[in-house]
């Protein structure tokens, strides 16, 4: 019967190290966030004309983060996939999403605000914007990064 608990025991304490080992989003005070006093800087990940503001968290980091990501009107990015889960929600605007190695807007959806898609890790997709400003939150766990199916797409690499 010992053996039983000790059984019992050991992976009581796998779970909770297991558990303790999970990077947990993390506030250090209760904050709002307002959109007309977001401080928005250039994303170098994205091509250029992306903006992003980070609400929480660190997207360089291991971790949940949260992040405001605004894209001019007729703003493409071409496919690509990243390391780990997101979830993207519509706050302005509409944002077009479809699946695949190309952009082909003919084989996505677009997306109205309130609308929100989650995309598996390492899942090939491609986004764009129609006429008008678009306004997305993206929920993620970092180290963010992306990867364009084509590096010719890559707006880090010189050219």
């Amino acid at each position: 019967m010992k053996a039983v608990w000790l059984i019992i025991g050991l992976c009581l304490t796998g779970i909770v190290n297991a558990e303790d080992s999970i990077e947990r989003m993390h506030a250090e005070k209760m904050e709002s966030f307002r959109s007309a006093s977001l401080q928005w800087k250039d994303e170098p990940i994205l091509p250029k004309g992306a903006k992003s503001a980070l609400l929480v968290g660190d997207p360089t980091k291991a971790g949940v983060f949260i992040v405001r990501l605004k894209f001019p009107a007729h703003y493409p990015i071409p496919a690509h996939t990243h390391p780990f889960t997101e979830v993207i929600t519509v706050l302005k605007g509409k944002l077009g999403n479809g699946m695949g190695n190309k952009l082909n807007k003919q084989h996505g959806e677009i997306l109205h605000v309130g609308d929100s898609f989650v995309l598996p890790t390492n899942h090939a997709h491609y986004v764009w914007t129609e006429d008008e400003e678009t306004e997305v939150e993206l929920i993620a766990t970092g180290p963010w990064d992306i990867t364009y199916i084509d590096a010719k797409d890559d707006p880090r690499k010189a050219k």
